[in-house]
């Protein structure tokens, strides 16, 4: 939403209920929260729609709770507040589409386009389940993200590439089902990765030997959360110290999950006595690298639930994030993916995110989200907790330091890039 609306363009919501003005904007919130917008980000959007409404609001929020105070700015400053709503909400998930239509049918609203109560109906119909096309569509973007980890990041053989691939396609259908049914949902995250540990030493023992710890990394990549993490540190920076802290709880209480179902799983296959073996395979040819990226960033298009006229805007957000963090990371002298190639491609995506925000007038989310997908360092993560539990302290100490170091580097990054370059809008 637009930080300021020229007065001509404005609607006049003087003569309109009260309680009509509260509804739209606690809809509105709900929405926005649902759809994975972060905390600051969701508070300024909420506050400023209030204001352009003759109100004022104060909004907490958090991964997991909204709390909104109202209070009617025609009755004096007498800094009280008239109604307050409270909203018990479940963690969101990135969907870019949704995002987008949410902010539009909001602009609408505050340019006097539609009525109150017509774009509270419209902001209602969003909430309506997805098809199962779309959900068709989620579970092949599982598939082929865990392939692009293979093929760009990880280089291994043609057997890891497929047998990651046949593992996400499994872990996507999990999820979905996990979605619907809230017992299995409190545990998705475990099942997830004893699923896919299973299915990679089976594979390895039976079929073709595989790198087993580089298959289920890739398969469970989706799951590892380093958005989460990375949105738990931009939080906290940003000194929504509340926020920032319940996610980055969130955050290592899925990392441990992650971690017990791997664990228990190779436990598991040990005592049956299935060995997966140590057989190398030669590893993936160069040219791999461009198609992965290309495949990747269609799934993460997918996966984001992007609309599809934002399709190559998602796809050349992944495309910059990555290349510009490898390009960094040459040029430094160090690896591809160390911390100054991880800050260039956030400082990269925060300034073209605010750019396209500003030019396009839709929420730079569509490219600040996706573009740092291959940026976070959620498999950094995952390993360190997976070092901690196989007694490797000093390796997992170290390793958790490295994702530290990454993560302020990811974030330094779009704070500057914010800094350069003002968005002018919320999302």
């Amino acid at each position: 939403m637009s930080a300021v609306v020229p007065v001509a363009a404005s609607a006049d919501f003087s003569t309109a209920a009260l309680n009509t003005r509260i509804s739209f904007l606690v809809e509105l919130a709900r929405r926005l929260h649902q759809y994975g917008t972060t905390a600051p980000r969701l508070e300024m959007a909420i506050a400023r729609s209030a204001q352009q409404m003759g109100l004022a609001a104060d909004v907490w929020s958090s991964p997991t709770a909204i709390i909104i105070s109202f209070s009617d700015l025609a009755q004096g400053d007498e800094g009280l507040a008239q109604v307050t709503q409270v909203m018990r909400l479940p963690p969101g998930d990135v969907n870019l589409a949704r995002l987008c239509e949410a902010d539009e049918i909001a602009d609408r609203v505050m340019s006097g386009e539609i009525e109150l109560r017509e774009g509270f109906r419209l902001l209602r119909l969003l909430g309506l389940p997805d098809t199962r096309r779309a959900q068709a569509g989620v579970v092949a973007s599982y598939g082929l993200s865990a392939a692009c980890v293979v093929g760009l990041l990880l280089h291994s053989s043609w057997a890891d590439l497929l047998a990651s691939g046949l593992i996400g396609l499994v872990i996507g259908a999990i999820t979905i089902l996990a979605a619907s049914r809230p017992r299995l949902a409190a545990a998705s995250d475990a099942i997830c990765a004893l699923v896919a540990t299973t299915i990679a030493i089976l594979v390895s023992a039976y079929v073709v030997p595989l790198a087993v710890k580089s298959v289920v990394l890739a398969g469970l990549i989706v799951l590892v959360p380093g958005m989460s993490l990375t949105t738990a540190v931009r939080e906290i920076s940003s000194q929504h110290l509340v926020s920032g802290v319940a996610r980055m709880g969130g955050a290592i209480s899925t990392l441990l999950k992650l971690t017990f179902g791997t664990v228990a799983a190779t436990q598991l296959c040990g005592a049956l006595g299935i060995d997966p073996g140590t057989y190398a395979l030669p590893p993936l040819p160069g040219w791999v690298d461009y198609p992965s990226l290309l495949l990747g960033a269609f799934g993460f298009a997918i996966l984001f639930r992007a609309a599809r006229r934002d399709w190559p805007v998602v796809i050349g957000a992944v495309l910059v994030g990555y290349l510009a963090t490898r390009w960094g990371g040459l040029i430094s002298g160090s690896i591809p993916g160390a911390p100054f190639g991880v800050f260039l491609g956030g400082f990269l995506l925060g300034s073209i995110a605010n750019l396209y925000a500003r030019w396009m007038h839709r929420p730079g989310a569509v490219i600040r989200e996706p573009g740092i997908i291959l940026l976070v360092p959620g498999s950094v993560g995952f390993r360190s907790v997976s070092y901690l539990f196989e007694r490797d302290t000093v390796l997992g100490l170290d390793t958790g330091v490295l994702l530290l170091t990454l993560l302020v580097s990811l974030v330094a990054g779009l704070l500057f890039g914010d800094l350069l370059v003002s968005s002018r809008r919320s999302l």
